[in-house]
């Protein structure tokens, strides 16, 4: 079995989708490993490491491609990619399904069989191929430390001979895996930290770490979340009440942090320009689903925003990729828990059992269509 990993090629992408850790651990199942020269350079992985771990290095992406039964990507092949991918060969990576229908359809016409690791079901025996839990830790973690960049005030509270210095307030939108992270990395700064989540099961673990829970909790909050733990779409009528809540206290706030996404859907508004206007001068609001469209009026993909009130919106794209080293790590580990369960070890070749539960969740395009039901053509 030929394992290619490749370059990224989308200039905002730093991670790559194998280290010297998993090369390795695939060439120990009987892979032959190759790399595209320059692969992990960004992830701070010179092409030496991979070659002292087995790998071979490839000039071009055509020649790593060459014969390669499994392709190992961060990001889903470009056209360019997919034109060099041989026929009936396995691709595994951040697929970014939703609204890309047509992306799907050119790679099972391109006769690829592709698998998202971010359709991975959230289930005990998938937790070590949870990819967007690993990156979203990153990404809660990251955001902190960006929002403390910008506010340009110490975090925690300081008693100097000069006067004493109050602690920053931070507030947490969205208390998923970032949210968690992000609440935790606020609170070892020193910050006096608030949450809030739509998922009545969040506030016993909001409390646990040290903050302060804030929500409407009437019974549509008690029923608001999905069987797979994702939060459900609010009625107009609790956004109201909510929002209510929420601009009182945003006003408040040194530093808010928004990490709410809904899976397949445009992130969820939070902030509007009138919280956003209430705010102090100098305080921060850093969006972590402004790929999605933001969960903050006015933020910015790729952007930090000042508005006329001397409030920044920080709009970083692929946050998990400004920790690009530690980003790879996790991304190649969860990869690897995947790839395992699909490789036969006797025949050390690549041997997907399709009635596997997380190959169904996972399995976008096979054998020249796209096979995945959220993505069949609409009656």
């Amino acid at each position: 079995m030929r394992i290619a990993v490749l370059t990224e090629t989308d200039p905002i992408e730093p991670r790559v989708a194998a280290v010297p850790e998993t090369v390795k651990k695939y060439i120990g199942l009987g892979s032959e490993v190759v790399v595209q020269s320059g692969a992990g350079a960004k992830a701070g992985v010179p092409d030496a490491e991979y070659e002292a771990a087995g790998a071979k290095i490839a000039g071009s992406a055509e020649e790593a491609l060459s014969g390669a039964d499994l392709v190992l990507k961060v990001r889903r092949p470009n056209a360019d990619e997919l034109g060099k991918i041989q026929k009936g060969a396995t691709v595994v990576a951040i697929m970014d399904p939703y609204g890309h229908e047509d992306e799907l359809k050119a790679a099972a016409e391109a006769g690829v069989n592709t698998f998202a690791m971010e359709l991975m079901p959230r289930i005990t025996r998938a937790q070590v191929m949870d990819v967007l839990s690993s990156q979203a830790n990153l990404a809660g973690y990251r955001a902190v430390v960006d929002g403390a960049a910008e506010y340009g005030r110490s975090l925690p509270m300081m008693m100097t001979a000069a006067g004493t210095v109050p602690a920053a307030r931070i507030f947490i939108m969205g208390v998923g895996v970032a949210g968690l992270q992000a609440i935790a990395t606020a609170r070892r700064m020193g910050a006096v930290v608030t949450a809030t989540d739509v998922r009545p099961a969040t506030k016993e673990q909001v409390e646990s770490l040290g903050a302060k829970f804030v929500a409407v909790e009437d019974d549509e909050f008690k029923q608001a979340e999905t069987s797979g733990g994702y939060a459900k779409e609010m009625s107009a009528e609790y956004q109201k009440k909510q929002a209510e809540l929420v601009k009182g206290h945003i006003a408040k706030q040194d530093i808010v942090i928004t990490t709410a996404l809904i899976p397949g859907r445009p992130a969820p508004k939070l902030v509007s320009e009138e919280m956003v206007a209430s705010m102090k001068p100098g305080s921060v609001l850093v969006d972590l689903a402004v790929e999605r469209g933001g969960n903050v009026a006015g933020a910015k993909a790729g952007e930090i925003v000042t508005v006329g009130n001397g409030v920044k919106i920080v709009g970083h794209v692929n946050v998990p990729g400004r920790l690009a080293a530690t980003a790879s790590s996790l991304y190649a580990r969860n990869l690897y828990a995947f790839v395992e369960t699909m490789v036969d070890k006797e025949a050390k070749a690549l041997a997907v059992n399709w009635d596997d539960e997380l190959v169904k969740a996972t399995n976008l395009t096979r054998d020249g269509q796209v096979v995945h039901p959220n993505f069949q053509p609409k009656a």
